[in-house]
């Protein structure tokens, strides 16, 4: 597994992300994923950024996590691969609900849904995925009847059930939140007001790249929908998710190496390193350079410039996993001699 790091003070992370087999996702949800090809178009965007992964999804309009329960082409899906996320939505009314009526309608088949993914691997990756509040709200309840009413009680909803099951989320309902109150000049609402237009759809797929990857949009195309508002929705998802991965627990199973100082006149060379593998049982960086450490959070200078590559092995109830990153430190530049103008 490898990347390649290039820029003074870069944090990329990586679980299984830099693997040489496609990283495995699976989507389950209702409408609000399969809307406009959602999970097409993630795959999409994320092999235009040259990320190798493989994409399903069990989707279907209208199901709550009780209807997939009964489904049993779901549970066959999960068994079919051993997948490295898998994105669970929950039905998006229920979350605007109390604690109670989410301990009733949501929190048993949620249970039976991870559970069924645990048995089939125990180290996947299950990320709540955290919807938006339509565009004027619910109007049967009085504390919904407005978008942002609405918006905040599905975020309520949505850390209710991640908290339960100690999950991270991916803030689609918020980066939404962003965009709606911030550009209303991009329509995320389907004519319907409740579900994705497309370029909605394409801010769902676009958080879901930021919240696993953790990585920027450069690069990435920009001739689907009108450029511009394709350049504001990667802007805004990649901030305010970074800015937000601790507060929905994004750093979990990942670590980050950044290349915190590179002056070749100095000759300082130096990397922090840090994982968020919380179950680990022993872990090791190998710094490519003859030096480790059994540090979670450690740093490390090298003598000389060169490309390195760092080596994390770690050992939890997933087994031995070693994880590769490249760093590269570019040498000084040649001076030339001054040529000298006298004449023989």
């Amino acid at each position: 597994m490898k990347a390649l790091l290039l820029i003074v003070g870069l944090c990329v992370s990586a679980n299984t992300l830099f693997a040489t087999e496609p990283l495995k996702v699976l989507f389950i949800g209702n409408s609000f994923t399969h809307m406009n090809a959602m999970p097409k178009q993630f795959d999409k965007l994320a092999k235009s950024l040259d990320q190798k992964v493989l994409v399903e999804m069990e989707a279907k309009s209208n199901h709550t996590l009780k209807m997939h329960c009964a489904r049993p082409e779901l549970f066959k899906t999960i068994n079919s691969k051993k997948w490295d996320y898998v994105i669970i939505q929950p039905f998006s009314r229920e979350l605007i609900f109390d604690k109670d009526s989410i301990n009733e309608a949501t929190i048993p088949y949620f249970q039976q849904i991870m559970d069924s993914i645990r048995a089939n691997n125990a180290c996947t990756n299950i990320l709540l995925y955290e919807t938006w509040g339509y565009k004027n709200g619910f109007a049967e309840r009085n504390d919904t009847d407005s978008f942002d009413e609405m918006a905040m009680k599905i975020e309520n909803g949505a850390r209710y059930i991640a908290d339960t099951f100690d999950l991270a989320i991916v803030p689609v309902g918020m980066v939404w939140r962003e965009i709606v109150n911030k550009h209303p000049e991009i329509n995320l609402f389907d004519a319907d007001e409740h579900h994705p237009s497309p370029i909605g759809s394409y801010l769902v797929a676009s958080t879901f790249y930021a919240a696993i990857y953790k990585r920027s949009f450069e690069g990435a195309p920009t001739t689907v929908y009108p450029a511009e508002q394709m350049k504001t929705i990667h802007a805004v998802t990649y901030k305010y998710v970074l800015s937000h991965i601790d507060n929905c627990d994004l750093r979990k199973n990942t670590f980050f190496i950044t290349k915190t100082e590179s002056n070749p006149t100095t000759k300082r060379y130096k990397v922090s390193c840090k994982s968020y593998f919380k179950n680990a049982d022993s872990l090791v960086w190998d710094f490519g350079d003859k030096t480790s450490s059994k540090y979670k959070f450690t740093s490390h200078s090298y003598k000389q410039p060169g490309t390195y590559t760092i080596k994390l092995t770690v050992n939890d109830e997933c087994g031995v996993r070693v994880y590769e990153q490249d760093v590269y430190f570019p040498a000084p530049p040649v001076r030339k001699k001054p040529t000298s103008n006298k004449k023989p």
